[in-house]
């Protein structure tokens, strides 16, 4: 399928039929949220991703709607950062020059553009655009999920306090954004066979 295809093919899987991806495409969907566009390169995020069926089980409580979670093969979780200090930034700073053989010096510019970012905005602010951030990962995840031929069903609607005390998720500086969950849809799942509802384009796109 080109991409076209794929978003046409997708929908939010409302139950999954229990097999497991094959660690080829799960790895393939994970890279593609590893390489997600990211604000100033920070990636103030990361991915945890529940794969055995007993961690599986204790996040059911944690879901308003369970049907998802108690069928699909694997559950990622977007972390955000709720802090992003200077220690954060450092190691950031010290990854490029890894990666890339320049010194701190060639980055200063760079750097001081961070910096003053990071000054400029309240920390209610700054944990507002972290958690944004988080979501064009998922953009990411979902369209190679479906490009990959993968259903997937983002969801919201959880319960903070047992999704993060199963997870162990420190919850001093970060938090879970958006959850996403992974698999086959069911045979039974009669929203597969609904007519995919969008905007018009001329209700949607506005040339100027």
């Amino acid at each position: 399928m080109n991409y076209l295809e794929a978003l046409n093919w997708r929908y939010s899987v409302k139950k999954f039929d229990g097999r497991k991806i094959s660690s080829e495409k799960l790895n393939n969907i994970l890279e593609a949220g590893r390489l997600s566009v990211s604000s100033l390169g920070l990636q103030p995020y990361h991915l945890l991703v529940a794969e055995n069926d007993e961690t599986i089980q204790k996040l059911i409580p944690a879901f308003y709607n369970p049907s998802q979670i108690s069928t699909c093969s694997h559950l990622v979780a977007l972390v955000t950062k709720t802090h992003i200090n200077k220690e954060y930034v450092d190691n950031y700073f010290s990854h490029i020059i890894n990666e890339r053989g320049v010194t701190l010096e060639q980055l200063s510019a760079f750097r001081n553009n961070i910096n003053q970012f990071l000054e400029n905005y309240t920390q209610k602010e700054l944990e507002s655009w972290s958690e944004k951030q988080n979501y064009i990962v998922l953009g990411s995840l979902i369209l190679a999920s479906a490009e990959e031929e993968i259903d997937t069903c983002p969801m919201e609607g959880f319960k903070a306090e047992i999704l993060e005390e199963v997870l162990k998720i420190d919850k001093e500086n970060e938090k879970v954004a958006v959850v996403l969950a992974l698999g086959y849809r069911a045979e039974d799942d009669i929203f597969q066979n609904f007519k995919k509802v969008r905007k018009p384009a001329d209700k949607f796109i506005k040339f100027i």
